[in-house]
């Protein structure tokens, strides 16, 4: 075999021994390196679009999570309003009740002081009225010059002047 390659002149072993080199190599890299670059390649293909994806998918049901948030941090302050208007209701009522209970405790213990000193007036009209009319004898006998409270207790003198008083 004559080839006319100029200075280049291979000899057909050398070159039958480099053909079937690269077939081999050609081989090798389309059965095992070129199969493992694609799915790398697809890896972080998925890796990235997929991520991607996922991401969305968490954002997405974050977003639902903090609607879902909002709504019951929302019914718990509707809640926490209403127990405080219960318990500002519950509270005026008390208070209410208390004032009531208070007002006929008062009235009560009014009665009862105007009572006592309906009756403690009485008394001491009546050991004011005596006292007095012990004095008024007592003073009348000075004037006269003799004792006249004999006379006058059988009389019921002072008692009669407090009668028609």
């Amino acid at each position: 075999m004559n080839l006319a390659l100029g200075p280049l002149k291979p000899e057909p072993g050398e070159l039958i021994v480099g053909l079937s080199c690269f077939l081999l190599m050609v081989w090798v890299l389309g059965s095992r390196v070129l199969p493992r670059i694609e799915r790398l390649q697809a890896d972080r293909r998925d890796a990235i679009e997929g991520g991607a994806e996922r991401a969305e998918a968490l954002h997405a049901e974050a977003e639902r999570t903090y609607r879902a948030y909002r709504a019951s941090l929302a019914d718990a302050r509707h809640e926490a309003a209403r127990i405080r208007q219960d318990a500002a209701e519950q509270g005026a009522a008390a208070l209410a009740a208390a004032r009531e209970e208070g007002v006929r405790e008062r009235d009560r213990l009014v009665a009862e002081a105007h009572a006592r000193i309906a009756v403690d007036r009485a008394l001491a009209a009546v050991v004011l009225r005596r006292a007095v009319g012990e004095l008024a004898v007592e003073l009348a006998g000075r004037v006269v010059g003799e004792p006249l409270a004999a006379a006058a207790a059988e009389r019921d003198t002072v008692k009669r002047f407090f009668e028609e008083r």
